[in-house]
C-alpha cells in the first residue's frame, strides 16, 4: 500500500477528471490517496471511495495583490507529507503544482531527512500555451527538470514538451483512461439506427482553441441534408455567448441545445449518435475517448494526440482543422450509413477497452511510483 498525494485543479476539465479518477482507481487498488486543491474536485464527489481531501487555504493579505496559491499548496503538501505521511506526490499540470511539489520536497528533506519523490503529469495547456509565456517558461523548465518523473498524456505532447523546454529528462507517455461503463439497454438497441432524427454532440470548455464556431457551421451543413438532426452543445466558457449568436445567425437555434457545464457528460453521450470535435489542439482528447467508450463514432480534427486515440476510418474520421465542409461530409457518411455507424461505434468501444481502460493505464502509474521509490529506499515504508 502506497500513500499518494495528488495535487490538481478541481475543475471539470480533463486534467481534473483524470487526476480524480486516477485517485479513485488507486484507492480501489488498496492505496491511500490524498487530494490537494483549493476546492473539492468535481469527480471526487461522484466517487465512492475513502480518498481524503485537503483544502488549500490561501489567505488574502492587503500587501499581496495576488493570492500566493503555490506557497499555500507547498505548505499543505509539506504538512500532510510529514504527518500522517506520504510516499509520493503526483501533481497534474506544471503550473503551479510542480513548483509547489519541488518546494515541499526540499522542506521535507531539510526537516525530516526523508526524500519524497514527485511526479509531474503534463496535460497539454502547460506545454502548448501557458508554459511558453515568457513570465513562466524558465520556471516550468526548471521544475520539469527537477521532477523525479515526468509523464505526458500522449506521444505528441511528449515530443512537444521535450522540444519546447529542451528537456534532458525523459518524459514517459501514459495515456489518459476512461471507464467503459455498461451501456444502457436503449443504447445497445439504438446504435446505428436508421431513423432520420439523429443527434450530434460537441463537448468542450468553449475556449477559442476549441473552435466552437466550426462545430456549429458543420452542423448547419449537415442539417441541410438531415433536417431532423439536433445538436447538443455541452460545456461553457468564453465563447459561449458568441456560439449562441452564431446559431441564431445560421438559423439553427431551434435545433441546437446548449446545456452548459455538466458533471455527467456520459448521460448526454448515451443519447447522441456522433461526437464532433473541432479543436485546433488536443493533447489527448478525453471527451473523444469517453464518446468511444459509449460506442459512439467520432469526427475530429487531426491534431495533437487525437490520432493516437481515433483510428481513422475504423472508429471515426479525422479531418484537417477548419475544414468545415470535410467534417460535414464525414458526419453525413456516418449518419446516412447505419451499418457503418454501428461498426464504428463498436470498434471505438473495443479500442478504448484495449488501450485506454483503467486496467491498462493505472498499473503503469503504480509501476512508475514503485520504480521511483526503489531508487529512494528511505522514502517509503515497506509495502
Amino acid at each position: 500500500m502506497l500513500r499518494i498525494g495528488i495535487a490538481c485543479y478541481p475543475s471539470i476539465g480533463g486534467s481534473g477528471i483524470v487526476a480524480t479518477q486516477l485517485g479513485h482507481e488507486l484507492c480501489l487498488r488498496g492505496h491511500q490517496v490524498h487530494y490537494f486543491s483549493y476546492d473539492v474536485p468535481v469527480r471526487m464527489l461522484q466517487c465512492e471511495c475513502s480518498c481524503e481531501f485537503h483544502h488549500v487555504d490561501v489567505p488574502a493579505y492587503p500587501l499581496m495583490r495576488f493570492p500566493p496559491y503555490a506557497m499555500a499548496l507547498a505548505s499543505k503538501l509539506y504538512e500532510i507529507a510529514c504527518e500522517p505521511g506520504l510516499d509520493v506526490i503526483h501533481v497534474h499540470y506544471a503550473i503551479p503544482h510542480s513548483m509547489s511539489a519541488l518546494l515541499a520536497k526540499q522542506m521535507i528533506q531539510r526537516t525530516t531527512g526523508r526524500t519524497i519523490p514527485f511526479v509531474t503529469t503534463l496535460h497539454g495547456t502547460d506545454t502548448y500555451l501557458v508554459g511558453q509565456e515568457p513570465s513562466y517558461r524558465a520556471v516550468v523548465q526548471h521544475c520539469l527538470q527537477e521532477s523525479d518523473a515526468v509523464t505526458a498524456v500522449s506521444e505528441h505532447l511528449r515530443q512537444e514538451t521535450i522540444r519546447i523546454f529542451e528537456l534532458s529528462k525523459p518524459v514517459e507517455v501514459i495515456h489518459n483512461f476512461v471507464e467503459c461503463k455498461p451501456l444502457p439497454e436503449h443504447r445497445l438497441k439504438d446504435i446505428g439506427r436508421a431513423e432520420t432524427g439523429r443527434t450530434l454532440i460537441h463537448v468542450s470548455n468553449f475556449r477559442s482553441l476549441k473552435r466552437v464556431e466550426d462545430a456549429l457551421q458543420v452542423f448547419e451543413l449537415v442539417s441541410r441534408a438531415c433536417p431532423c438532426c439536433r445538436m447538443v452543445m455541452v460545456g461553457d466558457g468564453p465563447e459561449t455567448a458568441a456560439a449562441h449568436k452564431l446559431a441564431e445567425q445560421l438559423g439553427i437555434s431551434d435545433q441546437v441545445t446548449f446545456v452548459g457545464r455538466a458533471t455527467d457528460v456520459v448521460h448526454y453521450m448515451n443519447s447522441a449518435d456522433l461526437l464532433l470535435s473541432t479543436s485546433e489542439i488536443e493533447s489527448f482528447g478525453l471527451a473523444i475517448a469517453e464518446a468511444m467508450a459509449c460506442a459512439m463514432p467520432v469526427v475530429c480534427t487531426r491534431v495533437g494526440g487525437v490520432p493516437e486515440v481515433v483510428e481513422h476510418g475504423k472508429t471515426g474520421f479525422l479531418c484537417d482543422t477548419g475544414d468545415v465542409c470535410g467534417m460535414a461530409c464525414a458526419v453525413l457518411q456516418i449518419l446516412t450509413n447505419p451499418s457503418r455507424a454501428r461498426s464504428m461505434g463498436i470498434a471505438g468501444r473495443e479500442r478504448v477497452e484495449k488501450y485506454f481502460s483503467p486496467d491498462v493505464i493505472v498499473p503503469k502509474y503504480e509501476t512508475l511510483y514503485q520504480n521511483l521509490l526503489s531508487s529512494f529506499p528511505s522514502s517509503a515504508e515497506p509495502f
